[in-house]
């Protein structure tokens, strides 16, 4: 009798001869243990194959339980959730799902879940987004829910944990899931995150995110981990009806004359040392040959400082900091949310304004009770650097202002979804600063590179 068993994120499958054809090509037989082994994601694929061949086997790899559990609010999808979901179940339940940030990616998940009707594992990327899944399960399902990660660990047919502790704890927990949920889900292809995925037997598979495609080409692998891309719709696609309808405003500053000649002074020395090292940014490891070269010498310790400075100076020029403070006063009755590319930026804005800042060195209990008062209108704007690109739910914030930010067109994507949750009679708008002649003006161009500017 063949017999499956899962094994530290593997599937073993004995009662098979080594010259046996019958399994997926990632079963490789395995002489120390006289069995096949296939990684863990490859559990589906075997089933099906050894049914196929009409091979009887006495499966123990499998311990995940049905869950019962029907949803408790009745809430009519809207036609895209329910074309996600029709489509996902179509392909065999494995997939990813494209939506922007306030179409109700979540929602999709949960019809997910009640349709295979499974015990189910959501991974996040932050606690943040587990407790927004945790609150969200419990309202959904009426059930007790299990939470991993953040000191926590409970096990129950309704999971959520943090990618983190799912590599962590992938090779215990593989097998007690039949359908896993990767919110996010552009973070999975990471060399370490990937590998809890394969170390995942769950037959079935969502993955959810607004901005898919990575600068590093790995979102390939979501074929591989999750399935393919079932449903895709975009900010244009939506806004009116499902989003609220939105304006996107470019404001270019001037560094005064100050700030031009130091911002010219530390970018030549910056320059000069890259050049004289050979080192070309535009390569990949690039910055990471930077940093290494930079920390062998005086001269590079000092071009890694002038790096730091005439970002600086861009980031946060005086005219911004003007700016900034018309841009306040034109909407002190709006929810407004400045985005920064650093800490430094965001304390200095905080500072001058006085409005809270949120990063990452802000406590849970702090950023819950900030995020509270900017809904209830106590705060009329938060300043942070980049940790509420995802997760933060303020569908009363209709005001962006990207004071900094990387080139990255998801990240750009992540901050105008912040504003676009869907409320009676509201319009939202995303002011970008940019610094003429700096380093900002290519980065705003590249991160621009998407259908919700055009």
């Amino acid at each position: 009798m063949i017999r499956l068993d899962f094994v530290a994120g593997t599937i073993e499958i004995a009662g098979l001869r080594p010259d046996a054809d019958v399994l997926p090509e990632s079963a490789l037989w395995d002489p120390r243990k006289t069995v096949f082994r296939a990684p863990a994601v490859a559990y589906a694929d075997v089933v099906r194959a050894l049914v196929q061949q009409q091979l009887p086997y006495d499966d123990n790899a499998g311990q995940y339980p049905k869950f019962q559990a029907s949803l408790r609010i009745e809430r009519t999808p809207r036609p895209y959730q329910k074309e996600s979901l029709e489509k996902w179940a179509a392909a065999k339940g494995r997939g990813v799902v494209v939506l922007p940030t306030g179409a109700g990616k979540s929602h999709v998940a949960l019809m997910a879940i009640a349709l295979k009707k499974r015990s189910s594992l959501v991974i996040a990327p932050t606690l943040d987004l587990v407790r927004q899944w945790y609150d969200q399960l419990r309202l959904a399902f009426g059930v007790d829910v299990g939470v991993i990660g953040g000191g926590e660990y409970r096990i129950e047919n309704l999971t959520v944990t943090t990618y983190d502790s799912a590599y962590i704890h992938m090779e215990h927990l593989g097998n007690r899931f039949g359908m896993v949920i990767f919110d996010e889900c552009h973070h999975l292809p990471g060399e370490s995150y990937s590998l809890a995925a394969q170390s995942c037997l769950a037959p079935y598979r969502l993955g959810l995110t607004a901005t898919p495609e990575r600068s590093d080409g790995r979102h390939a692998l979501f074929d591989d981990l999750i399935g393919p891309t079932v449903c895709r719709r975009d900010i244009i696609e939506l806004k009116g009806e499902y989003l609220s309808d939105y304006d996107t405003i470019r404001i270019a500053t001037e560094l005064n004359i100050d700030e031009r000649e130091s911002y010219d002074t530390e970018r030549a020395i910056y320059r000069e040392f890259v050049k004289s090292q050979g080192i070309s940014m535009a390569q990949p490891g690039g910055w990471s040959e930077f940093i290494f070269r930079a920390s062998q010498s005086s001269a590079g310790q000092r071009a890694m400082k002038a790096h730091r400075r005439y970002r600086r100076l861009a980031f946060a020029c005086q005219a911004k900091l003007s700016c900034i403070d018309d841009l306040l006063q034109q909407h002190c009755n709006d929810r407004t949310i400045l985005f920064t590319q650093e800490n430094a930026t965001t304390y200095a804005i905080s500072r001058r304004f006085l409005i809270p800042a949120i990063t990452h060195q802000t406590k849970v209990s702090e950023r819950s009770e900030i995020l509270a008062g900017l809904r209830s209108g106590e705060y009329g704007a938060v300043v942070t650097a980049k940790v509420l690109n995802e997760g933060v739910d303020v569908p009363e914030a209709n005001v962006a202002i990207v004071v900094s930010g990387s080139g990255s067109v998801r990240e750009h994507v992540q901050r105008l979804g912040r504003i676009l949750r869907k409320q009676k009679d509201k319009r939202a708008c995303l002011y970008e600063l940019v610094t003429r002649n700096t380093i900002e003006t290519y980065t705003s161009a590249q991160r621009r590179d998407h259908s919700a500017y055009r």
